[in-house]
This record gives structure tokens, sequence and C-alpha cells, in this order.
């Protein structure tokens, strides 16, 4: 792991976003639905487990140190007609920033999503998942609505 200890301690914050894309009469079929499946309820599903891989991005990902979680919000909502953007923000007061576990969180969010849905199809596609922006540490990235809050 990368030696943080010199570093100062400042507020950070992370957004990333994933896709999940299906085809046109899964999506049809799961916004008649409610957004349900056999499995249950899809989003709020995706979003515990997004959260859950938000707190364990340190063991998922080797060389991440664990960070104290503040804060971690889900948005998922429908990018055109059949697709669902997942996105995910992070934030911690520490030495190191959030990226991973936004991009994780989202994710994990996403793939649970393909879970929750592949007894309706297997042609779902997940991705792209991207860093959509960052705040705090030496350089900022991109759009973080609150960041520093």
């Amino acid at each position: 792991m990368v030696d943080v200890g010199a570093k100062p301690v400042t507020a950070r914050a992370a957004v990333a976003r994933c896709r999940v894309r299906f085809p046109a009469a899964v999506a049809a079929q799961l916004r008649a639905s409610g957004m349900s499946s056999k499995k249950g309820a899809v989003i709020d599903t995706a979003i515990v487990a997004g959260t859950m891989a938000v707190k364990r991005t340190h063991e998922l990902i080797p060389f991440c140190h664990p960070l104290p979680i503040d804060g971690c919000r889900f948005a998922v909502d429908w990018d055109g007609e059949n697709a669902l953007s997942i996105e995910c923000e992070v934030r911690t007061v520490h030495r190191t920033g959030v990226e991973m576990e936004a991009l994780t969180g989202a994710t994990v969010a996403a793939l649970t999503v393909y879970d929750m849905c592949k007894a309706l199809s297997h042609a779902i596609v997940i991705g792209p998942a991207k860093l959509v922006g960052k705040r705090g540490g030496k350089r900022d990235f991109g759009a973080v609505a609150g960041a520093g809050a």
C-alpha cells in the first residue's frame, strides 16, 4: 500500500456511475412490474449491495486502505428507455480518497441488478463504469455535489 501517513486529513468525496442496459422487452417488463423481479425489489437490493461493497472495498481491492465512510448515497434512474444509470457518491474525512469505494459501490449495485434480472434475459449489458468526479486531496476532478460538506 502507498504510505499516506504524511498526507493531510481532508474532506474527500467521489462520485461514480455505472449503466445497466436491458433488451427493450425486459426494460418494459421491469417498468411494468415497478422494478421487481422474482427475486424481489431490484433497486432496493442493488442499493444495499452497493453500500455493503463501499464499506468492504479494502477487502476486495488489494492495495486500498480501509477507510471510515462518513456517507454513501445512491441514485438510480432510467437513462433513456432501456438503461438504468446507477450513481454512487461516497464521502470521508481522511488522508486518501474514496474513488475506488464509489466505483466499487456503483459496479456492485449494477452487478446486483444483473443478478436480480438475469432470469429475464442474459443479454443485459453492464457498463461503462466511470468516475464522474472527486474532491479533496491534491487534484479535484469532475463534478461532486456537496463535496466537503
